[in-house]
C-alpha cells in the first residue's frame, strides 16, 4: 500500500479513536476534550502511517 494511503488511513482511524476515548470516561462526544484527543489520535495515526509506509 502506498505511504500516502497509509498516512491518510492512520489520520482517519486515529482521529475517530481519539475522539471516542473521552466517551469511555463519561465525557460528552462534543467537547474540547474530545477535540483535543482527536487531534492527538490523528497526529499519532499520521506518524504511524508514515513509519509503516517507510518500512
Amino acid at each position: 500500500m502506498p505511504s500516502k494511503k497509509l498516512i491518510m488511513l492512520g489520520m482517519v482511524v486515529g482521529s475517530i479513536v481519539g475522539g471516542y476515548v473521552p466517551c469511555l470516561f463519561g465525557v460528552s462526544a462534543i467537547s474540547f476534550t474530545s477535540l483535543f484527543t482527536s487531534t492527538i489520535g490523528a497526529t499519532l495515526g499520521i506518524w504511524l502511517g508514515y513509519k509503516f509506509g517507510r518500512s
